[in-house]
């Protein structure tokens, strides 16, 4: 194996589809118009020598190295900002060029450190390449006169000097070592749109600065990384870089955090990960990336990290380390004994939307062939459920429309109960790009976002009261529909129009209108009827959501209510359009797809179904129960109920992600027989009696499934430090059940997978290699897959328009509990924390905070920073709060990723009508002053601390 290395062409792809032919160094070229001479000539094969430009970033031309000579004109233009034109005769490499380059050169380095045998950028730094590549071989200047490469000079302290900032916990700035080609800058504009980065001063004095000269980590910087990939030189610098050494060898993967599903190179030294480096060919990043795919990676490594299996007769116990082979034995005589004893349906199972296509699959195929029940559900059932309903009913298909491409043609951009900048940011950056160069946004959100305002954003923001987003976008379809503004022609010959009548009919009725929702939803009718305009004839218009629309009591009918706003104006079924999931994690649209819900197999079909049972069964050479199994709330109140004794958890820890924590601890602490398989020792964990380690996303191959219907293979890139890859452990319990799984490879499971779902039926892991990553459906339609969906017909035949009646939560707000909670993310932080909380991420986000307004504080006494108790119908926690006016009155915010919190213990049992999806974006509290830790928070530490116990080792006799 070798570095995968990338081609820089040195300015981004022209997109006209003009072409244009020159000659450059005697060979004609074809190449788009708009192509820059610079891009041009490497594709050609001939490389310009250049420092300031990079195909990330648009051209700058201020490094001066990228000169070349065009027959007919005077002077030496730079290569990277000239356009090529018809005809055009250039000459890259002359006896005026060879010597203006060399001078240019000398004076780059004749202010630059020559320490490159103890560079940390030594084998990898772009002015070292340039040096060579121009023949510098002597520097006439030396550093007598003024420079900023000594602390001293002459004797004395050298004001041009600035010491190196290490403040980031991931990379170094070293001012010495900068060339201000501004490439960081840039990036920091163009591909992130931060714009944390400027460069200070003129001339000499000239200098990157983080925001007005702070460090860092006390600026505007995301850690996004643009700036370290940009930098030519050592400048800025990965620590790990300077700690380890270069790497040697690259795999490429996919980032294991967000439903973007970012493609990385896995950069090693041996079985060491030096770095990750977003893959620039990588069609869901296009290579970018966030601060956890990144730099995050650290928890592979963690202490905390288990690595044997563990067991224990009572969850009072301490844990005993044993051998896999009795691991499993334990785990499936306590799982067989209780169905001997409570019968079949008593256990069940959780599938992970972190782990691949192929675990996920394998362990509802253990549930269904080896528990022989459809006791399974996932994640999703708490987040995206109701888009699997909604958009099945409306679409005919459970997934989004368009490709994260598609964005680059939106016009008007919504953005629904979601906020990309923190939960998707990659994809937030390229949405903002798209911003800056027009194209408007509206956002439908009760807290200002980051995406709200942003440096040359500024969006029309509805904040609407929570749980009142079907009122909300039915008015937006109300404006549509009275002022004429329907798509008539999309929806006569796309959609049912007896159904579109009946609906059209709905929406136009005067209750529904923004003036009278308006006491409903607080949202000015003013601005809603302006967004309902903009969105209906502002050209191609996209639908973005995201939790804040599906965890609620009618997630499923805002979720269709979005779908009929889409159709109405024909924004369905081509670039630009359509309706747009964000998934939360990293493979929840793949854990959908298959198969992790209790009523259907791999492929959204339903359980019910005599032929697609009879498919499974002769595969799987079994019977199937042919009724649909519990849900995970079911699965909880049948273990409360003593019916349902035993869970096999795959990756997910469900006692701090579901909803009202003690109804979940009182369900887990009931059963019998609770397996763990994951990482670290999480919350579940505690109650748990058998505890299979798992293995991190670069200990496997498999494949992740992203919000896109992306399908991307993840690479091994190092031997699992517990030994197994997760689908291996999968399969030895399964043998222990006394279920054969027979897989040599996590490709034979994705061949089985093709064989069985018709969306994946053109699927392998030698088309995955070959192509990179496909879209479903992949099938003889559509062989290398289906970037945007729907563009003749929906797949259902006819879109169906579904009348959507807004019914209030029963979650009130009243005297005693006056404040409405709703829950979210952070950028720096993912999920429940298991993985980023350990790493350096903690930096920016060591503990969860409330958010409330001035006026809710300044009642209540409640200063910035203060302890403060969070009290619900459903328990009590405290945290700290921080004042701020990012969420209206009687509004409060919160996230969940740090389990000292246990957010989730204020969080109620309502839950979406369709799909059991919790309503965590709506919860009634009240707040006051505390002075710490609850009694219940206190408790709950004392006995996390107690089971998290394990027994030392026994000595070998």
């Amino acid at each position: 194996m070798s570095l995968i290395e990338e081609i820089d062409f040195g300015t981004p792809r022209a997109k006209s589809e003009t072409m244009v032919t020159l000659t450059i160094d005697g060979k004609e070229i074809l190449v788009p118009e708009g192509t820059s001479i610079m891009r041009a000539a490497m594709e050609a094969g001939h490389q310009i020598p250049k420092l300031c430009a990079t195909d990330m970033v648009d051209a700058f031309g201020s490094c001066r190295l990228c000169l070349v000579e065009i027959e007919g004109r005077a002077g030496t233009p730079a290569s990277c900002t000239t356009p090529v034109m018809p005809g055009l005769v250039v000459h890259t490499q002359t006896d005026r060029l060879k010597k203006l380059r060399k001078g240019v050169m000398e004076l780059y380095i004749s202010d630059h450190p020559l320490d490159c045998l103890t560079c940390g950028a030594n084998g990898d730094c772009e002015l070292q390449d340039m040096a060579g590549a121009v023949g510098l071989r002597d520097v006439r200047y030396g550093y007598e006169g003024e420079n900023h490469v000594f602390a001293k000079s002459n004797g004395e302290v050298n004001a041009a000097w600035m010491p190196k900032d290490e403040s980031n916990p991931y990379f170094t700035y070293d001012p010495s070592k900068c060339i201000v080609c501004s490439r960081c800058v840039r990036a920091c504009e163009e591909v992130q749109g931060t714009f944390a980065l400027t460069i200070s001063g003129r001339g000499f004095d000239s200098r990157v600065s983080p925001g007005m000269s702070e460090s860092f980590l006390g600026s505007e910087c995301v850690s996004c990384g643009a700036c370290v990939q940009a930098c030519p030189t050592a400048t800025l610098t990965e620590k790990s870089v300077i700690e380890i050494g270069q790497p040697e060898h690259s795999v490429v993967t996919t980032c294991a955090y967000c439903g973007v599903g970012c493609a990385f190179k896995a950069e090693m030294r041996g079985e060491e990960v030096v770095r990750m480096v977003p893959y620039k060919d990588g069609k869901a990043n296009r290579g970018h990336s966030c601060v956890k795919g990144r730099f995050a990676w650290g928890y592979t490594n963690h202490k905390e990290r288990i690595l044997k299996p563990m067991i224990r007769e009572r969850i009072e116990d301490p844990w005993r380390e044993v051998s896999w082979d009795e691991a499993f034995s334990f785990a499936a005589a306590r799982m067989r004994g209780i169905q001997k004893k409570y019968g079949r349906d008593a256990i069940g199972g959780i599938t992970s939307s972190r782990c691949t296509n192929e675990e996920t699959y394998l362990v509802q195929k253990l549930i269904r062939a080896g528990f022989g029940n459809n006791n399974v559900d996932t994640c999703a059932r708490v987040c995206h459920s109701p888009t699997g309903y909604g958009l099945s009913q409306t679409f005919g298909t459970s997934a989004g429309t368009q490709d994260f491409d598609s964005v680059e043609n939106t016009d008007v951009a919504v953005v629904i109960g979601a906020n990309p900048a923190s939960a998707h940011p990659v994809f937030a950056s390229r949405l903002k790009k798209r911003l800056r160069q027009g194209a408007k946004l509206i956002v439908i959100d009760p807290r200002r976002t980051e995406m709200v305002e942003s440096p040359h954003v500024k969006a029309l923001h509805l904040p609407l009261m929570p749980g009142t987003n079907v009122a909300v976008v039915t008015a937006l379809a109300h404006v549509i529909v009275t002022e004429g503004l329907v798509n008539e022609a999309f929806v006569r010959e796309r959609c049912d129009w007896t159904e579109f009548e009946e609906w059209a009919a709905f929406v136009a009725q005067p209750n529904n209108s923004p003036e009278a929702t308006a006491i409903l939803t607080g949202v000015d009718p003013k601005a809603l009827r302006e967004a309902a305009r903009i969105y209906a004839t502002g050209g191609n218009g996209a639908i973005y959501y995201g939790l804040g629309v599906t965890e609620h009591s009618q997630g499923s009918t805002t979720v269709i209510a979005i779908a009929n706003l889409a159709m109405a104006t024909g924004n369905i079924g081509r670039p630009g359009v359509g309706v747009n999931p964000l998934r939360g994690q990293n493979n929840v649209q793949g854990s959908c797809d298959m198969g992790s819900f209790p009523h259907e197999l791999p492929g959204y079909r339903h359980i019910s179904g005599d032929a697609v049972r009879d498919q499974f069964e002769a595969l799987w050479n079994v019977k199937l129960n042919p009724e649909p199994g519990l849900r995970i709330p079911n699965m909880f109140d049948a273990a409360i109920e003593g019916t349902f004794m035993g869970i096999y958890v795959q990756g997910e820890d469900i006692l701090q992600s579901d909803p009202n924590t003690s109804h979940v601890v009182a369900a887990l602490a009931a059963m019998e027989c609770v397996i763990v398989h994951d990482l670290f020792l999480n919350e579940t964990a505690n109650y748990a009696h058998v505890f299979l380690p798992g293995s991190s996303f670069l200990e496997k191959d498999g494949t992740f499934t992203n919000a896109e219907r992306r399908i991307q293979r993840v690479r091994k890139v190092m031997t699992p430090k517990n030994g197994m890859a997760d689908w291996e452990v999968t399969i030895g319990l399964a043998k222990a059940m006394g279920f054969e799984m027979n897989y040599s490879h996590p490709s034979e499971i994705m061949d089985e997978i093709a064989a069985l779902t018709p969306t994946f039926t053109g699927v392998s892991y030698a088309k995955l290699d070959e192509l990179g990553s496909v879209q479903w459906p992949c099938n003889e339609k559509a062989p290398e897959g289906t970037p945007v969906m729907h563009i003749d017909g929906f797949v259902r035949g006819k879109g169906k328009f579904i009348v959507t009646e807004y019914v209030a939560t029963d979650e009130r707000t009243g005297p005693r509990f006056p404040l409405l909670l709703t829950t979210g993310r952070i950028l720096s932080q993912y999920n429940v924390g298991a993985q980023t909380r350990r790493t350096e991420n903690v930096v920016w986000h060591a503990e969860d905070r409330l958010e409330i307004h001035p006026h809710d504080a300044e009642q209540r006494g409640v200063r910035d920073g203060d302890w403060v108790r969070l009290t619900s119908r459903a328990g009590e926690t405290t945290l700290r709060a921080e004042i701020t006016d990012r969420v209206a009155p009687g509004v409060v915010y919160t996230t969940f990723h740090h389990p000292d919190t246990q957010a989730n213990v204020i969080t109620t049992d309502y839950s979406d009508w369709a799909t059991n999806c919790p309503e965590y974006k709506v919860t009634a509290v009240q707040i006051s002053p505390s002075n710490g830790p609850s009694d219940w928070q206190k408790s709950y530490d004392a006995q996390a601390r107690h089971s998290r116990r394990i027994a030392p080792a026994e000595a070998a006799e």
